[in-house]
């Protein structure tokens, strides 16, 4: 995996996964036929990469190691991770390296802004690392960033993908006040996988912050993501989105999970393509306006159609129309 900040060479010198590499080793399965993807290489996905290498910026495609950065890179679509490389969580399903973060870049929201800017993106991702060295977690960060790109590409939508600011009092509040248009924060798995899957996290904590941005502003779409296939049964998925329902989250997405090393937490087996489909088809009875269920889907794959879709499904609950 290649990182795109200047000192890559340093920081690839450090550990990735001090604390990961004590965990057992297991084997990592091989990948049926629906998840393989084809390498990248196409010249707007060279293109989208010289961009991203040329602000300094770090996207989540290739920290996250995700299977589908040649089709969106390929699309000028990326997903910028904003506050450095480095967590301070160490759940065990992530690729992102864990430790002591750097200071914060005050250059980084704008920089992110010119890249897309340069880019011309209709619909953008801004995610981040936990940050629970900051006092507001990264908050007031992740707004300049909003604001940033609000400023030098007003047409540009806005989602962001956030921690779950948990004991940062007041965080959730900046970010809900620079008002992005999407605001995502997943779930990553059911609550009785949460204590060896992320364990730094807590459960209903997340719902609540997704309940909290409704409050602050109903504008805002809300949304929420699991992976599957970490060993979870059915119906605790099933529960799992009534208990985002009653947090009133707009949009849903499950994926099918991956290993990233031996390290990480073992892939109890691959969820089919008819059990994704029924998910989804159970997602859209209980009320959420979008579904995106697929053994690719990754939080920020398709975001700019979802967007669309997102919109046009609450103009038809409204009665306004597509």
């Amino acid at each position: 995996m290649v990182t795109v900040l200047d000192n890559v060479t340093d920081r690839k010198a450090r550990p990735r996964h001090p604390e990961k590499a004590r965990r057992p080793e297991s084997e990592v399965l091989r990948k049926p036929a629906w998840i393989r993807v084809k390498a990248p290489g196409s010249p707007v996905y060279r293109e989208t990469a010289e961009v991203v290498r040329q602000n300094g910026l770090v996207t989540v495609c290739e920290e996250a190691g995700c299977p589908n950065i040649g089709e969106c890179w390929s699309k000028k679509h990326a997903t910028f991770m904003i506050m450095g490389d480095t967590c301070t969580r160490a759940c065990a399903f992530c690729n992102v390296r864990t430790g002591l973060p750097e200071a914060l870049d005050a250059a980084e929201p704008g920089k992110v802004a010119d890249a897309v800017a340069t880019l011309g993106l209709e619909h953008v991702v801004v995610t981040s690392v936990d940050r629970d060295d900051l006092t507001d977690g990264g908050a007031m960060h992740i707004a300049d960033t909003i604001r940033a790109i609000r400023d030098r590409a007003p047409g540009t939508t806005i989602e962001v993908l956030t921690p779950d600011f948990l004991r940062k009092e007041g965080a959730l509040e900046i970010v809900v006040e620079a008002r992005p248009d999407v605001f995502n924060h997943n779930l990553e798995t059911v609550p009785s996988l949460y204590l060896t899957v992320r364990p730094g996290a807590r459960y209903f904590h997340s719902i609540r912050i997704l309940q909290k941005v409704k409050e602050l502003d109903p504008e805002i779409f809300t949304k929420s993501g699991i992976m599957v296939g970490l060993g979870e049964e059915r119906n605790e998925v099933v529960q799992l989105m009534d208990d985002l329902r009653s947090a009133d989250v707009d949009f849903m997405t499950i994926g099918q999970y991956l290993q990233p090393t031996r390290r990480h937490h073992p892939i109890a087996r691959f969820v089919t393509p008819e059990e994704f489909k029924a998910f989804e088809t159970i997602g859209k009875s209980k009320g959420f306006l979008l579904m995106a269920s697929t053994p690719l889907t990754r939080s920020s794959y398709h975001a700019g159609d979802d967007f669309e879709a997102l919109r046009a499904a609450r103009r038809q609950k409204l009665g306004l129309g597509a």
